[in-house]
């Protein structure tokens, strides 16, 4: 699911696109919600393609009676995995089936997808050891929709490509899909549809949402005041030569400093120094983590950071 240097990730990414633009502030925040959702509808259309995958052993199965020299496999096919528990139950999942509804989730356009995963799943010596155990149970069954996911989906050039075309922001969010499917193998214990839960895109909505709205709200509102303020600690910087992504990582690391109360201010540093890893230049952590440690000693003196509980100052 989506933690919270996640969800920064996702202002950082509204916010360049605000200041790129320049667009007005409720169409960018409508965006940033939107790219949550998508994280969720980027979730159904997986699990969906788990389901397309395992299916297509029908299609499969026709294709093979039809053909002109048969062999004893092609003539009695195993469809087992028709009857795979997680599938079943996946496909009458009433949220599943809602969500699935609502993203207009449809196969069509990409037709040899599911036929090229199934035929790398139907090779795979580990399928052949699954359509040979006998007594399983939702946990066996479990065990080889995780190989499809995990060997087949997630290795499959085809797959990446699809999702990479699809949605934007794939390469980003590809680990946060990778938890949720996690997550939903965990929830999904029983054999009852009705019992079993698909993952939640945060861990609580209503916080996290409010966490994204105010980060991005209040860095846009106050962006000349904390210029200003990187400005001053960054005197001997040409402005071209600090990098965009820096310093909206600052801005983003002061709106935290003087409006979350209950975030620590370690936490804070820590989590922007993270993301600057992999979303500025080589030597950006080391700069952020100087100009902020100034800007933090200062705010301090002016009694600017008001945290509540021990501890979150230092």
């Amino acid at each position: 699911m989506l933690n919270r240097r996640h969800l920064r990730v996702k202002v950082l990414q509204a916010l360049y696109a605000f200041h790129q633009t320049g667009g007005d502030i409720k169409a960018q925040e409508k965006n940033l919600l939107q790219s949550i959702d998508k994280v969720y509808e980027m979730y159904i259309w997986m699990l969906s393609l788990i389901s397309e995958v395992a299916n297509y052993a029908e299609i499969d199965a026709i294709e093979r009676s039809n053909k002109h020299i048969k062999t004893e496999e092609d003539k009695n096919p195993d469809l087992k995995i028709l009857s795979n528990r997680f599938i079943t139950t996946l496909n009458d999942n009433k949220e599943y089936l809602v969500s699935a509804k609502k993203y207009k989730v449809e196969w069509t356009f990409e037709p040899e997808l599911a036929k090229t995963l199934f035929t790398i799943l139907k090779n795979a010596p580990e399928y052949a050891e699954y359509l040979k155990h006998t007594g399983d149970t939702i946990q066996t069954d479990k065990d080889i929709i995780k190989f499809i996911f995990k060997k087949v989906i997630l290795k499959s050039s085809l797959a990446e490509q699809v999702f990479e075309d699809k949605f934007i922001f794939w390469p980003v969010d590809k680990d946060v899909l990778q938890a949720l499917i996690a997550k939903t193998f965990k929830n999904f214990a029983s054999e009852d549809a009705k019992q079993n839960k698909l993952a939640e895109v945060t861990g609580n909505w209503e916080e996290d949402r409010e966490f994204i709205v105010t980060l991005f709200e209040q860095n846009i509102r106050h962006d000349k005041e904390y210029q200003t303020m990187i400005a001053e600690k960054t005197q001997n910087w040409e402005p071209e030569r600090i990098a965009m992504m820096d310093t909206l990582l600052m801005k983003m690391a002061i709106t935290e400093f003087i409006n979350f109360t209950s975030v620590p201010v370690k936490v804070t540093i820590n989590e922007y120094l993270e993301i600057s890893k992999e979303f500025s230049t080589p030597k950006s952590n080391s700069f952020l983590n100087g100009i902020l440690d100034k800007i933090l000693i200062e705010l301090k003196a002016q009694k600017k950071i008001n945290k509540i509980g021990r501890g979150l100052i230092e």
